[in-house]
Order: C-alpha cells, then sequence, then structure tokens
C-alpha cells in the first residue's frame, strides 16, 4: 500500500509546469495559472487511495482523478465569481486577475477537459464511471444554487444547510472514494459503503472550512478569514449563532449582520466573541467530529483488511483536523 504523500507526488506530476499552455493564450493562460496552483490535491488522492485500498492499480485510476480535480477547480473559478472572493489559496482569483469574461470562459473550458480526463477508462467501467460523474457534477451545481439562494433567503434552517453542503462539497468526494472503488472492480455493496464514507467525510470537511473561515488562521488557511461573516453569509456558525441567541445578544447580533455601513474588522471581531460566548466553536467541533465517526463506521463496513484501509483513515483525519 502506498501513502497519501505518495500518491500526491503521483498526481503533482500529472500537473507539470506549463501542460494545460495553448492558444489562445487569453483562454489557455488562467487554465494553467488556476491548475498549476497545487492545492491540497485532496480529490484526486481519495480516487487512487480508494483503488488501491480495494486492490486495484492506483495507475489505471489515474485519468478520472485528474479530471475530478480539474472539475473541482472549475467549479472553483465560477463560485469565485459569484462569491466575489479576491483570494484562493492566498494569491488573487483568475475573476480578479483578469476579469469575470475570462474566469467564466476558461473555467468552461476546465469542465470540458475534465470530462476527457474521466472518460479515459477502459470501456467496461464507463458507464459507471460517467454515470457517478454526471450525478455528481448536476448535484454540485444544484448546491451551488442553493447557496446563492440562500443569500436573498430570509429563512434558512439548518436542514436546509446541510442539505446544501451535501449537495456542493460532500457529494464530490464521495464521487471521489466510489470512482476509485469502480476502477478496483469493488462489489456494489462496497461501492455504496465507500460512498457514505466519502459523503459523511465531505460534510465534516465543509463545516471545519466553515469553522476554519472565521477562526483559522489567514496565513495557513490561504483565504481571507472572516470573510463569511463580513459577507453575511449562512453557515452553520450564523445559523446556529441565531438559533441560540436570545435578548440583548439577539439584538446585537441582528444588527451586526444588518448594517450596511460597518467596518468589516470591527464587525468581524465582535460577531466571532458572541460565537464565542454561545459555545458556538465548540458546537461546530462537535458536529464534525459526528461526521467524521459516521464516515469511520462505514469504512468499518467495507470488506477489505483493516491494513487496507489504513489510508484512507490516515487521511480522513488529516482532512478533519486541519489549520487549512
Amino acid at each position: 500500500m502506498h501513502s497519501a504523500d505518495y500518491l500526491l507526488n503521483k498526481i503533482q506530476d500529472a500537473f507539470p509546469e506549463g501542460k494545460f499552455l495553448g492558444v489562445p493564450i487569453e483562454l489557455y493562460n488562467p487554465i494553467e495559472y488556476t491548475l498549476s496552483q497545487g492545492g491540497k490535491r485532496l480529490r484526486p488522492v481519495l480516487v487512487l487511495l480508494s483503488c488501491e485500498m480495494f486492490g486495484g492499480n492506483p495507475n489505471v485510476a489515474m485519468n478520472p482523478a485528474i479530471g475530478v480535480e480539474i472539475f473541482h477547480n472549475f467549479t472553483l473559478l465560477h463560485d469565485d465569481i459569484m462569491d466575489q472572493a479576491p483570494l484562493r489559496r492566498g494569491i488573487q482569483t483568475v475573476y480578479k486577475k483578469w476579469d469575470s469574461n475570462v474566469a467564466i470562459l476558461s473555467g468552461d473550458t476546465m469542465f470540458v477537459m475534465a470530462y476527457e480526463y474521466v472518460c479515459r477508462v477502459t470501456p467496461p467501467k464507463l458507464p459507471d464511471v460517467l454515470a457517478t460523474f454526471n450525478d455528481t457534477a448536476r448535484k454540485v451545481c444544484e448546491g451551488q444554487q442553493y447557496d446563492m439562494n440562500f443569500e436573498t433567503q430570509e429563512k434558512v434552517n439548518l436542514d436546509d444547510y446541510f442539505m446544501m453542503i451535501r449537495l456542493k462539497t460532500a457529494v464530490l468526494i464521495a464521487c471521489c472514494v466510489k470512482v476509485g472503488a469502480i476502477m478496483a472492480d469493488a462489489s456494489a455493496q462496497d461501492a455504496e459503503n465507500i460512498y457514505k464514507f466519502g459523503e459523511n467525510l465531505g460534510m465534516a470537511f465543509q463545516l471545519q472550512d466553515d469553522l476554519l473561515d472565521a477562526f483559522g488562521d489567514t496565513s495557513k488557511f490561504g483565504k481571507e478569514i472572516g470573510g463569511d461573516i463580513v459577507t453575511n453569509k449562512k453557515t452553520f456558525l450564523y445559523l446556529k449563532a441565531f438559533e441560540l441567541a436570545n435578548g440583548e445578544t439577539l439584538e446585537e447580533l441582528t444588527n451586526l449582520f444588518q448594517q450596511q455601513q460597518i467596518d468589516p474588522n470591527h464587525k468581524i471581531l465582535r460577531i466571532k466573541e458572541i460565537y464565542q460566548s454561545l459555545g458556538i466553536d465548540n458546537i461546530t467541533q462537535e458536529i464534525i467530529e459526528d461526521y467524521h465517526k459516521k464516515a469511520i463506521d462505514y469504512l468499518e463496513l467495507i470488506s477489505v483488511d483493516e491494513a487496507s484501509k489504513s489510508g484512507l483513515r490516515k487521511l480522513a483525519n488529516e482532512m478533519i483536523y486541519r489549520e487549512v
């Protein structure tokens, strides 16, 4: 069995400098810029780890692994436009460095490229791989639409939020491990269990992202801390705070999020203080750990030996107990 670090190096070798350059340069330079940034490459590593866990050769899953990574980065290009996010992984986003039109068209091209890689599998496996990928791609778009809806939707509850992050984030992580299972000829039951493992891991991962957005370190996190607070994004922390707050605390929380002319640094600082006074940071951590446990429970159901599961188990822990 190979370590996640070894497989990450294999993935990095698949994204050499200049690989995605082409003409017209106005279209391909932003793609090269995006895909050369590196990042954690968690999703393709999950594909390869899952494939190897089920006894497959990770090399046979390399193309769909590259495909899901390109797809993920395509979604980020478009998400950054919608969120008006200036930074991604500590550097300027494509729409900020170029403009929105460039980011849209380069993102569209990346979507095509993702399909090209996902389809580079042996014919017997193509229908299952493509069905899994198509279902996921549609759900990710549905999740993003719900996320945008929540910006103007007055009433959003926690069930709405969990549904949204399952579609926007969790299903792609689930797709990765299921594609790896398909490429290794895993049984239908094992493929379903590894999908549920990935789905719950993805839920925990997104909640951790929400927590880090408020309480992380900008130098490690790669994004501006407090961005969700400044933009009034209805994260778990936001929704749970309004659920628990009352009296003067509720009034202040409401005013802070409703004020148009307010110093963003003051807003971030005060809302974080309110979150902590309500125990929101601890509650969020508890929910993260609950989803993480559910993921591990599904991993335990899979019919391979414990040693084979060690790579995914270790990476799952690192994804949840992270600072970036």
